[in-house]
């Protein structure tokens, strides 16, 4: 069995780039037939696609691609892969496209870019899912023991007797405190049985003497076994732990999130830049003007409505709207309610199909707000919610988006009852403590589908 398992972990990542190349090649093929069947063009130059195979394998095996946490979702393999065709794209647009002045090289550098989307996102996807189903049947474990024994303890073990699919085989526990035959025996008996255990992991609670610990960490290094500590009570939160390192001495970081790892914050900026451009080029140069003039037609006063609200780390900044309202001194203060007197005839289509918060994509492109985020209230609002409802500041940490969790819920528009402000934050939290990008891909999609589908509380 030792040597199954040395065997797969010295062939697998080999066999998970030449995939990755078989995977890279035909992509490049079906990119080229498809240009080719709409163009009369031969696409990506073949002669330089063994540079490109090297390039790619080597930032796969740089970036160790090919290691999969046992632990990980497949959202967290796809990240991978997302951020291995980045630097990918961008390297090979630096050494082929400045030499081909071609416009149809650029369409040619798109397709493929989509199709090595497409084709390696499936396959890194199932093989994700390959080896959690591999190692669910009872392949590719490691034996793990935990060594003392409470509460915490007791619900990894639960975990691992659940999750199989983990690959982690529990051995059981060794504690001094023997408990009704619970435990197989104390930390000395665990030191004489390790080795023909064959332990791969050791897992310690933090109630272990720290004189014991030491003991055991010794131990481990000398055998190479890994040691892992179960945090109490305290630490276990619903968040994501991580640690910083200042010089030999560990800190745990209890509330980091996502989007303070400067790759996620680009990559969402990034997106925002090109999602808001397109907007502004493709609709609003024509929307502003036509709505413009309905407005004008209509009633007295300004285009656009403009109001001050909290942003990123409360910051106030001055959010864009279609006016959809007549000229009033309540608009911070009272919410838009069913058949408000205030709404106009213009103003009330723009509300039902959502086009006032249109002009919000210039917020977007200066900065100020995200596509994707905690819906931004007003000052006033923001103060009394503020003394309400417990943690509210906490959804200022990013962005405020133009749609986000909580709009795709259901929870949009007049907020009449306590519960409804309490379950945006919790949702708002939640969008925070687990962004990533397939999740704003998906409140997209549902933002599209909650405004042709459900406009109860568009008003």
């Amino acid at each position: 069995m030792i040597f199954m398992k040395k065997r797969f972990y010295k062939y697998f990542p080999w066999l998970f780039v030449l995939g990755d190349i078989l995977v890279l090649t035909f992509s490049v093929l079906f990119s080229n037939q498809l240009f080719q069947t709409f163009q009369d063009f031969n696409g990506l130059d073949f002669p330089a696609f063994p540079a490109f195979i090297m390039i790619w394998m080597v930032i796969t095996i740089l970036k160790e691609d090919y290691k999969i946490g046992r632990t990980n979702e497949f959202e967290e393999t796809f990240k991978k892969l997302l951020a291995s065709l980045a630097w990918f794209l961008v390297i090979i647009s630096m050494i082929w496209l400045p030499f081909h002045d071609n416009a149809l090289r650029l369409l040619s550098f798109l397709s493929l870019a989509a199709s090595l989307f497409l084709f390696l996102g499936i396959y890194r996807v199932a093989v994700h899912l390959s080896l959690r189903k591999y190692r669910e049947q009872g392949h590719n474990f490691r034996r793990a023991v935990i060594l003392g024994m409470g509460d915490t303890s007791d619900q990894l073990a639960k975990v691992f007797r659940q999750r199989k699919d983990f690959g982690i085989k529990f051995l059981g526990y060794y504690d001094d405190q023997v408990k009704n035959g619970i435990s197989r025996g104390s930390i000395k008996d665990f030191f004489r049985e390790a080795k023909s255990l064959d332990v791969d992991q050791i897992y310690i609670s933090e109630h272990l003497e720290e004189s014991k610990v030491k003991q055991v960490i010794n131990f481990a290094d000398e055998n190479y076994i890994k040691v892992k500590v179960i945090p109490g009570g305290r630490l276990q939160l619903e968040k994501n732990l991580s640690f910083s390192k200042y010089g030999d001495f560990f800190v745990i970081n209890v509330n980091e999130i996502p989007l303070d790892n400067a790759f996620n914050r680009v990559f969402k900026r990034g997106f925002d830049i090109v999602f808001s451009l397109f907007v502004i080029v493709f609709i609003l140069s024509w929307l502003i003007p036509l709505v413009g003039l309905l407005i004008k037609l209509e009633s007295r006063g300004p285009v656009f409505f403009i109001q001050e609200r909290n942003g990123e780390n409360n910051s106030v900044f001055r959010c864009l709207k279609f006016r959809s309202m007549t000229p009033n001194d309540y608009a911070d203060t009272h919410q838009a309610t069913k058949n408000d007197p205030r709404i106009t005839r213009i103003g009330s289509f723009l509300r039902m199909t959502s086009l006032d918060e249109m002009p919000q994509f210039i917020n977007v492109l200066f900065g100020e707000m995200s596509i994707v985020g905690p819906r931004p209230h007003t000052v006033p609002m923001n103060r009394e919610f503020k003394t309400q409802i417990e943690k509210y500041n906490s959804r200022h940490k990013i962005k405020p988006g133009i749609t986000g969790l909580a709009q795709v819920k259901g929870y949009r528009g007049e907020i009449e009852q306590p519960y409804q402000i309490r379950a945006r934050v919790k949702l708002d939290s939640f969008y925070i403590q687990n962004w990533s990008f397939l999740l704003d891909l998906k409140i997209c999609v549902l933002t599209v589908y909650e405004l042709l589908v459900n406009r109860e509380n568009a008003y």
